[in-house]
């Protein structure tokens, strides 16, 4: 079965479309033989009732009076057909029901094949030593009517199924809308969904419309109560960090003093992961160039950047944020680090590489989880609260970019961000 909802109801309209089809042109076929006998059984019953009334009356040639363009006649004292014979027994009775007065006679009936077509052909007796022979052609011609019934018919079918698929199209278009939306969201970003349609459908987008508020809802205010406490927090860090310049004896202040800077930059980085969830941005143009020296220069000789001459339409904002974010992370762990932009048959891919112990294989998708540490490869003497990642990979998903990591064959970390590039937009060489 076809994976998608519109694929499976389509082929089960299909189904039905080619079974009623079928079973019309079986029923058309059935009509047409039986038409088709049923007409050349009143032609003979009209030909041997005529011809019979001639030669009681006397008429002279009788065959040259009765033959026509698909009747074939003749007066002979042999019979061309000696006996009747099973197959056309149907036919026989057909002529009895059109003129039963024919029954008081002897009525023989065959079918002959000539030129690939099949005739009726069959002798009745008008006197003890005088037949009527006749010749009835193509008895196996279908009937017109029936043949236009079924191409008229198949023609309605196509047009029908056609006009179904379009409908199902169209019914099934909220229901793509709601997925596309659904899954932005689950990536973080924020969809207005237009409540049109029948009127389930609008109910189902009213629902998830206020589903999507009561989330946003929730998130902001967790966020909200996050960076409240942060904040608050630094406050006291601040009187620590302040009296911790007069305690004594000097390693216990030094200890104070960067447990404080500690839990400064913890909230930092809380901070800006938080941030992550609420920031908003339209799409602008960007110059990779200016975007990969803005970069050198904010984090100096440890990065080294390869851009090209190119413009993308993105979010200016949070792709910075994002970057500052990897490259801060690279080169805590990798004392320096490599940028580079290169475009593909999917857009744009920024390439940021390390020189640090890498990442085991096992892990690589677990470093997107808020917290994470590899503590055996980066020690606490590294620093880090595991947020730098998820922070970008949290941003990245909100604009409709992607971010996934692999180990270089050299040694260090590559972290590949695709860049989010809005919908309709092209990349300018």
């Amino acid at each position: 079965m076809p994976p998608r909802l519109f694929g499976r109801v389509a082929l089960v309209i299909l189904v039905l479309a080619l079974l009623q089809v079928s079973a019309s042109l079986l029923f058309y076929r059935l009509i047409d033989r039986h038409t088709a006998r049923a007409d050349h059984a009143r032609r003979a019953a009209e030909l041997l009732v005529v011809s019979h009334r001639l030669d009681l009356a006397g008429r002279e040639h009788v065959s040259q009076l009765m033959t026509t363009r698909h009747l074939t006649v003749s007066v002979n004292s042999e019979p061309l057909v000696p006996h009747g014979v099973a197959g056309v027994e149907e036919i026989r009775e057909e002529i009895l029901s059109w003129e039963p007065e024919l029954g008081r006679r002897a009525l023989n009936l065959d079918t002959q094949r000539s030129g690939g077509r099949e005739h009726l052909v069959g002798s009745m007796q008008l006197s003890e030593r005088k037949w009527l022979n006749f010749r009835s052609a193509n008895l196996s011609a279908r009937w017109p009517i029936a043949a236009k019934a079924a191409t008229i018919t198949l023609l309605l079918t196509l047009v029908c199924l056609v006009a179904v698929l379009y409908t199902l199209r169209l019914m099934g278009a909220p229901l793509r809308r709601l997925a596309e939306a659904t899954e932005r969201i689950g990536e973080g970003a924020r969809v207005s969904f237009a409540e049109h349609g029948p009127r389930d459908v609008r109910n189902l987008s009213r629902a998830f419309n206020q589903m999507q508020e009561r989330l946003a809802r929730l998130v902001s205010d967790q966020a909200s109560a996050f960076e409240a406490i942060s904040h608050d927090l630094r406050t006291p860090l601040s009187r620590i960090k302040i009296a911790a310049d007069f305690i004594e004896p000097e390693d216990i202040r030094d200890l104070v003093a960067d447990s404080s800077d500690e839990m400064e930059s913890m909230l930092s980085s809380l901070q800006r992961f938080l941030r992550a969830q609420q920031v908003t941005a339209e799409p602008g143009p960007i110059a990779l160039g200016e975007l990969a020296e803005a970069l050198r220069q904010r984090w100096g000789d440890a990065l080294e950047v390869d851009a090209p001459r190119a413009t993308i339409m993105s979010y200016s904002e949070p792709l910075t944020m994002a970057l500052d974010s990897l490259i801060e992370n690279a080169l805590q762990y990798g004392g320096r680090a490599t940028l580079s932009f290169r475009h593909d048959a999917d857009g744009w891919m920024a390439e940021l590489r390390d020189f640090g112990p890498g990442i085991p294989a096992s892990h690589l998708v677990d470093v997107l989880t808020p917290f994470f540490r590899l503590d055996a490869a980066r020690a606490r003497n590294t620093g880090g609260f595991g947020l730098g990642i998820p922070t970008a990979h949290r941003l990245l998903l909100r604009f409709g970019g992607s971010l996934d990591f692999d180990n270089h064959g050299d040694g260090g970390l590559v972290a590949r961000v695709r860049l989010p590039i809005t919908r309709g937009s092209a990349s300018l060489l």
